[in-house]
C-alpha cells in the first residue's frame, strides 16, 4: 500500500514490458508519473505534463501490446492530448491541441491504435462535447473527427496492435457507437452502429482479451453489459461516385447484471484467464469477477 501526495486519476501498465511492471499514472496536478512498484518512494519517470487534472491514460508497444516505441497518451481538461516516450525527458513527442481560436474542450478519453508495426500508430480522443478526434502519430496529422452529441466517457479500439479494425466509443447518456475503421469514406468518414443501454452514463468499454467482438460496458446504474458485434455480410461497397464506404454491422445483448447502487466507473479484463474481470465503483469497492461460457459465443 502506498499514498501520494496527489490524488491519482488513471493508471497503465501498457507501456512497460511484463519483466518491469512499470505503472504510469496521472494525477489531479496535471502530473505524468511512472512507478517501480517494487521501489515506489521515488518515480522512475515525472513530469508536469499538462495545466489541468489528467483525466485519462494510455499506453503502447509494453506488454507485447503493438509494435514500436513504448508510449504513454495523456488527456487533460486543459484540452491538450499528449504522446509521452519515457526514454525523452520533459517533453512529448507529440502535442495536439486546440488551433489557434478554437475554444479548448475537457478531453475525457484516450487510447492508442493501429500500432501493428514500427511506423504506423494512432491516438482516438474522446471530449465533453461530443467531439471523437482521430490523430495519425506517423504523418502527425488530424486523420479524421465526428461529434456524437453528447460528452465521450470511453474510447477503446478492439486491439491496439492491429490493423485499425473497430472503435468503440461511450457517452454520458447511456448510448455507444462502435464505428467500423477497416473503412474511410473521404466524406462520410467511418461507418458506425449505435445502441442506447440506459439512461445513465456508460464510463468504460473494455474488449475481451481472447475474442475482439465481445465487450463489456461498465454503467452509472452499477450495472454491466456484455454485447457482441455481428459483421455485416459485406464489410465495404461503393458509392455513387465510386468512393468504397463501409458498412456498419449489428451488436445483440449477451448478459447483464446489476452489482451496485453507485456507478462502476472502471472495468479490466485479465490477458490470461479467459472471462475474468475486475471492476471498481463509487461505492470503495472492488470485485473480481469471472464471465462464463465466452468460448460457445
Amino acid at each position: 500500500k502506498i499514498e501520494k501526495a496527489k490524488p491519482i486519476k488513471c493508471g497503465t501498465f501498457g507501456a512497460t514490458s511484463l519483466q518491469q511492471r512499470y505503472l504510469a499514472t496521472g494525477d489531479f496536478g496535471g502530473n505524468l508519473n511512472i512507478w517501480n512498484l517494487e521501489a515506489p518512494e521515488i518515480p522512475v519517470y515525472s513530469v508536469k505534463g499538462h495545466k489541468e487534472i489528467i483525466n485519462s491514460i494510455d499506453g503502447v508497444g509494453g506488454l507485447g501490446i503493438g509494435e514500436g516505441a513504448p508510449e504513454i497518451v495523456t488527456g487533460s481538461r486543459d484540452g491538450t492530448v499528449k504522446v509521452w516516450d519515457p526514454r525523452q525527458k520533459d517533453t512529448p513527442v507529440a502535442n495536439m491541441e486546440p488551433v489557434q481560436g478554437e475554444s479548448k474542450r475537457d478531453c475525457w478519453t484516450v487510447a492508442f491504435g493501429n500500432a501493428y508495426n514500427q511506423e504506423e500508430r494512432v491516438v482516438c480522443a474522446g471530449y465533453d462535447n461530443g467531439d471523437i478526434k482521430l490523430f495519425d502519430l506517423k504523418t502527425m496529422s488530424l486523420r479524421w473527427e465526428t461529434n456524437i452529441k453528447n460528452g465521450v466517457c470511453s474510447v477503446e479500439f478492439d486491439r491496439k496492435d492491429v490493423n485499425m479494425n473497430k472503435l468503440v466509443a461511450t457517452s454520458l447518456e447511456g448510448k455507444f457507437h462502435v464505428f467500423d475503421m477497416r473503412t474511410q469514406h473521404p466524406t462520410k468518414g467511418f461507418a458506425s452502429v449505435s445502441e442506447k443501454v440506459q439512461k445513465s452514463t456508460i464510463w468504460q468499454v473494455r474488449h475481451l482479451p481472447q475474442n475482439r467482438d465481445i465487450f463489456m460496458t461498465s454503467g452509472g446504474a452499477g450495472s454491466l453489459h456484455l454485447w457482441k458485434y455481428e459483421y455485416p455480410a459485406q464489410r465495404s461497397k461503393k458509392d455513387s461516385e465510386g468512393a468504397e464506404m463501409g458498412v456498419a454491422g449489428s451488436v445483440s445483448l449477451l448478459q447483464n447484471v446489476t452489482l451496485s447502487t453507485q456507478p462502476i466507473s472502471s472495468l479490466d479484463w485479465s490477458p490470461d484467464k479467459k472471462g475474468l474481470c475486475v471492476c471498481g465503483a463509487f461505492d470503495q469497492t472492488l470485485r473480481v469477477l469471472i464471465v462464463t461460457k465466452l468460448n460457445k459465443v
